[in-house]
């Protein structure tokens, strides 16, 4: 190998060397005038895998989210650090874990233990980034807009339908409006807004949609777009959780929205009602993809797509996300990095999204803050194939994990209870083997990647961090 294809090995897949200690990956032309690369940073909210390309479920119709996998690398098992809004996001956006931070609910206020230097956000600011956002970046609860050298405020508040509006606090309903009169279509608006300008420096745009989070309340073509006669329930067995521990049941709450969408006969209804906010989602992500597609220094900029973690929809008698299972826990994540990632590229290695934070260091040629905990994956966006041996880990209030690697699920409880799921023999988890001998050595095995530290929950006024 010559000196110049060593360099080119190495500049492709990253082996061997940290973040920040390469040069950010680029066009020919960008890089030879010394340009970083912008950021288009989109977050969606609720967005579980019932997206088109991954397969989950042949209803949904998500065309504009597949059209952006199949620019680059999309990820077949990418995991949270948290199934819920708040501290997912703080993790994510802090480099620093749940369990590190004590970040585990909607209602504890993370800027209190995370302070203003650490985030991704002052990384690209110290960089001389321009770093605007809109929507639903952080929890919403508590924000911090001083890391911000811009952002939308005023989004208004959605319209609201008339008359029935689902069961419970599963609320679903369409909508006889157009799209524009809900806060989304504005909190995109920004986005194409910055992609319009003329620039004099790099960008870190964030753009957050709030869609599918609850309520389902969206216009009526998007409901049209699932007819109810034709609404297929999720996989799920009616005994699933006779060999669910006491820990894991109290965290599926059957007696709660379960109880209550089976008394109402109407669980294809709330089905129906998710996968038309997907559909109005996707519909606000393709806008901001055709004005990508007019913005003069796309071939310079990278495109990194997340969901804050997944739902569940009535497997294991269970709603929403507050669980450790695969639904509520695994989400659409897409990497578009010009001059390294190849158009429609699935990569089956298993991350999280604490990788995040370093990835970004690392295309961006930044340094990567000490504080920082997980890996970048530039090498597995020019590589998908490459071997990485570190699982997903996902932690849900405190002392509670789960390790998922390619083949295996491992739950414990704070409590001790346990959880043990063949993904491939058992994709839905409907077996739960954490109980036979011959898999002691697996439960060892992935136990090793569970935190040395879980530091107590920060504590927060109850009810202060809406869901």
């Amino acid at each position: 190998m010559t000196e110049s294809s060593r360099r080119d090995f190495l500049r492709t897949t990253g082996l061997g060397l940290a973040a920040g200690s390469l040069p950010a990956l680029l066009p020919g032309d960008a890089a030879a005038a010394g340009k970083k690369p912008n950021v288009l940073f989109i977050a969606i909210d609720d967005l579980n895998h019932w997206v088109g390309y991954l397969g989950r479920n042949r209803q949904t119709r998500t065309p504009n989210i597949d059209r952006l996998a199949a620019r680059g690398v999309w990820f077949n098992h990418d995991y949270c650090a948290a199934p819920v809004c708040n501290p997912s996001r703080a993790a994510l956006m802090s480099g620093l874990r749940p369990s590190t931070s004590g970040v585990y609910g909607n209602d504890n206020d993370w800027r209190t233990v995370i302070p203003e230097n650490l985030p991704l956000t002052a990384q690209f600011r110290k960089a001389g980034y321009r770093v605007c956002g809109s929507g639903k970046i952080y929890h919403e609860a508590f924000r911090r807009r001083s890391e911000w050298d811009d952002y939308l405020e005023d989004v208004g508040t959605d319209p609201l339908p008339q008359g029935d509006t689902g069961v419970g606090g599963i609320r679903f309903a369409p909508l006889d409006c157009g799209d524009e009169e809900l806060r989304e279509y504005k909190i995109v608006n920004y986005g194409i807004e910055q992609l319009k300008k003329k620039h004099d420096r790099p960008f870190f745009l964030a753009v957050g949609l709030h869609k599918p989070h609850l309520p389902w309340f969206v216009p009526r073509k998007y409901y049209d777009m699932h007819p109810l006669e034709g609404i297929e329930l999720p996989p799920h067995l009616e005994n699933d959780l006779d060999d669910i521990p006491p820990a894991g049941i109290r965290m599926a709450k059957p007696k709660g929205d379960h109880a209550q969408i089976l008394a109402s006969g109407r669980w294809k209804e709330a089905v129906r009602g998710y996968l038309a906010a997907i559909s109005f989602c996707d519909a606000m992500v393709g806008r901001l993809l055709d004005a990508f597609d007019q913005y003069a220094d796309k071939e310079n900029t990278i495109i990194c797509f997340w969901s804050d973690h997944g739902w569940n929809l009535g497997e294991k008698q269970h709603w929403r996300k507050f669980c450790l299972w695969e639904e509520s826990t695994r989400a659409p994540f897409i990497w578009v990095v010009p001059g390294l990632t190849k158009p429609n590229v699935r990569c089956d290695r298993v991350v999280d999204y604490m990788c995040i934070y370093p990835t970004l260091m690392d295309l961006c040629g930044l340094p990567l803050p000490a504080h920082v905990e997980g890996a970048s994956i530039r090498r597995l966006l020019g590589n998908p194939s490459l071997p990485w041996a570190t699982p997903a880990l996902t932690t849900f209030q405190y002392m509670n994990h789960a390790v998922r690697d390619e083949n295996w699920r491992y739950i414990r409880y704070a409590n001790g209870d346990e959880e043990l799921y063949d993904e491939v023999k058992d994709p839905y988890e409907w077996k739960n083997l954490a109980s036979l001998p011959e898999h002691a050595s697996k439960k060892a095995e992935l136990a090793r990647w569970f935190p040395k530290k879980n530091t107590a929950d920060i504590g927060g006024k109850p009810g202060s961090g809406a869901e």
